[in-house]
């Protein structure tokens, strides 16, 4: 009889172990459900609401919006930068077209007078090189008009592991993408606050700033710096009137991937679904006077939806780990000639 009861007293023992099991089990599953729940409504209020706003909302007339009658445009002579202009034209702003002095700069400002005849266009030809002097110039066809609008759209990619380029190339990589844009943006801003006017900047960056790119470091780190830039500013200004954001394109057909030392895989099955040029400049103008930060495209969104919650050094890490699997990886390695075990 004992026995019997020893083995029923060990049966309700396990019972209620399982009980208390399954009691954690579901308080643990229920936790998880409502940090799910918490974590989605966060997302939707902080991110998703606004880019959905931006997305909808009308397009601005900046003419209007800044009593302008100047804008200025730089990476102006094709891709992005040529589609703003028109679509700048189109809004009745004369614009101040600044590129690389080459058949594209002058095509396209060629095309400007045609269609819009009866407004004022002007192009500086320069480049953004480390010991060029390209502000002077800028300021020299600025001198005698208020530019109350500034879209620091220039820029380039360099490809391959950053041990394998030149320093030269890196370096006049980050005088385009960041040092050049913060330059403009430095100038015309003094003298925005300085005449107490209204205006704005914009800046082209990219997603690869929030995320970790090998393969195009620098790219990656002179975008990192414009996003960066453009909050700070906007907090700044945006109480003076003074309107600062940063767009992030997904890719685009243009001539931007076409000059690129190494093609990346990745790169290169991206930019089979690139939009055209034409297609961005609604919604980069609809990101004006609104958030610091748009992201354009599906994969602008989905890398920053992927990425939202993810800790970046975690993210640094677990890439780290996958790289050398990668095919990017592999067929760039090669020339390294580098043997883990010497």
């Amino acid at each position: 009889m004992r026995c019997r009861a020893d083995d029923a007293d060990d049966a309700d023992d396990v019972s209620r172990q399982i009980e208390r099991f399954s009691t954690m089990f579901d308080l643990i599953l229920t936790s998880v459900i409502y940090l799910l729940a918490f974590l989605s409504a966060f997302w939707i209020v902080t991110y998703a609401l606004p880019q959905i706003y931006m997305a909808i909302r009308p397009v601005p007339d900046l003419k209007k919006r800044y009593d302008a009658e100047w804008a200025l445009v730089t990476g102006s002579g094709s891709g992005i930068g040529r589609s703003i202009c028109f679509k700048l034209a189109s809004q009745g702003l004369n614009v101040v077209l600044v590129s690389i002095d080459d058949q594209h700069l002058a095509k396209t400002v060629k095309e400007l007078r045609q269609r819009y005849p009866k407004q004022q266009f002007r192009t500086v030809g320069c480049t953004f090189s480390p010991g060029v002097n390209y502000i002077a110039a800028i300021e020299e066809a600025t001198k005698d008009i208020d530019v109350k609008i500034v879209f620091n759209n220039a820029g380039f990619i360099v490809t391959g592991f950053t041990d394998q380029t030149i320093l030269p190339k890196l370096l006049a990589n980050v005088e385009c993408n960041s040092t050049a844009a913060f330059v403009i943006a430095h100038h015309f801003l003094q003298k925005l606050v300085a005449n107490k006017q209204k205006g704005c900047i914009v800046f082209t960056s990219s997603v690869a700033g929030f995320i970790p790119t090998p393969f195009a470091a620098s790219y990656a780190a002179t975008k990192s710096f414009v996003s960066q830039l453009a909050c700070s500013l906007h907090i700044e200004v945006q109480a003076l009137g003074i309107d600062v954001c940063a767009v992030h394109p997904s890719p685009v057909a243009s001539n931007f991937y076409e000059k690129v030392d190494h093609k990346i895989e990745i790169m290169e099955a991206a930019c089979k679904n690139a939009a055209e040029p034409d297609a961005l400049p609604n919604d980069i103008f609809r990101s004006i006077g609104c958030c610091a930060l748009r992201d354009l495209g599906s994969m602008a969104v989905g890398t920053r939806m992927g990425t939202f919650f993810i800790p970046y050094n975690l993210f640094a890490c677990a890439f780290t780990a996958a790289a050398p699997f990668l095919p990017d990886y592999k067929v760039h390695n090669k020339s390294r000639k580098f043997n883990k075990s010497q």
